[in-house]
């Protein structure tokens, strides 16, 4: 540190606030800072800081594993947005259902120093009030509400009320729905949107379908709904699942837009190039994860108290799947 000091013309103080990222240095000094760094091959010895600052500079992070596409990109936005607060992240991935299964997961990322733990707790787990030990800062994502932890996510009710009025003010009597998984906590708040929705129009609520996320379950939800002819509105729980409705009702012969309109959420990079282009809802991952990130650092680094849930609002995209129905 001091050879860098030397090199860059400034002080070690300097020199140890660029190493741990900290705002309070000129743009043109961290500049040079770091270009020392690189020539002199300084690194910092991340053992030396912990046992200084009491801080390892790393996340744990907790999931139910990266098959579900929100998943997978809440995951990668944590990462992301942790990179760029100085953080490195530990990720573990939890395959059953189970508080035991937290737990053993909670206990091993502690073991690994991290400094707080991000639980996205995206599947309802087999108790009704997750508890976890004390000590050290967790913030959740996708998961209930009632944790005494603070927890931030998309608003899903909104963004199903926001699909759901979309397709009741073109003009459809009802809107059904391919709801995702019954042990998922999204899926969940969708679908309790999706009825509220529907009722509060005084419009009548179909059957609930249930799919598993994947596009082969809106598949076989689309084959049963293709064979109801009064069937003119579709809100899918996912994009995927809504990619498979679409080619069940296609096969059956129902057009999509003039005979059926099909919505999804998400809007997944390919749903805008589908034939036709996909209305669906889209999530802001980044937004999500750099408010998580953000009272994960509060806590970390200035002690300060959780805050309450925080919801993202999501943004509703028109696009060419979804239109009047055809006795308009």
């Amino acid at each position: 540190m001091a050879d860098v000091a030397a090199m860059a013309g400034v002080s070690s103080q300097t020199v140890s606030r660029v190493a741990n990222n900290r705002t309070n240095v000129e743009e043109e000094t961290r500049q040079r800072v770091l270009s020392a760094m690189r020539v002199l091959g300084y690194r910092p010895n991340t053992a030396a800081r912990a046992l200084v600052t009491g801080q390892f500079r790393t996340l744990g992070l907790i999931s139910f594993g990266l098959g579900a596409f929100g998943n997978a990109r809440t995951v990668d936005a944590i990462t992301r947005a942790a990179q760029r607060a100085g953080y490195t992240v530990n990720m573990i991935a939890v395959e059953s259902q189970t508080e035991r299964a937290v737990h053993e997961a909670f206990d091993q990322l502690t073991m690994q120093a991290v400094d707080g733990i991000v639980l996205i707790e995206a599947q309802i787990l087999d108790t009704p009030a997750l508890r976890l030990p004390p000590g050290v800062p967790v913030v959740m994502a996708d998961g209930d509400v009632s944790h005494r932890h603070p927890m931030v996510d998309t608003d899903q009710a909104l963004g199903a009320r926001l699909i759901t009025r979309h397709l009741l003010d073109l003009g459809h009597e009802t809107v059904w729905h391919v709801a995702g998984p019954e042990d998922s906590y999204a899926a969940r708040r969708r679908a309790e949107s999706w009825h509220a929705t529907l009722k509060d129009a005084g419009a009548a609520v179909p059957q609930l379908l249930f799919g598993d996320w994947s596009a082969a379950s809106g598949y076989h939800a689309g084959r049963v709904l293709a064979r109801r002819p009064g069937v003119t509105a579709v809100f899918a729980a996912n994009d995927q699942m809504a990619l498979g409705v679409m080619r069940a009702m296609i096969q059956a012969g129902r057009r999509v837009p003039e005979d059926v309109s099909i919505a999804g959420f998400d809007d997944l990079d390919e749903a805008a190039y589908l034939s036709p282009p996909l209305t669906t809802v889209r999530q802001d991952f980044d937004v999500v994860a750099e408010r998580i990130v953000s009272l994960m650092v509060d806590q970390i680094e200035g002690g300060t108290a959780p805050s309450a849930t925080a919801f993202v609002a999501p943004e509703l995209i028109v696009r060419e799947s979804t239109a009047a129905p055809p006795s308009a």
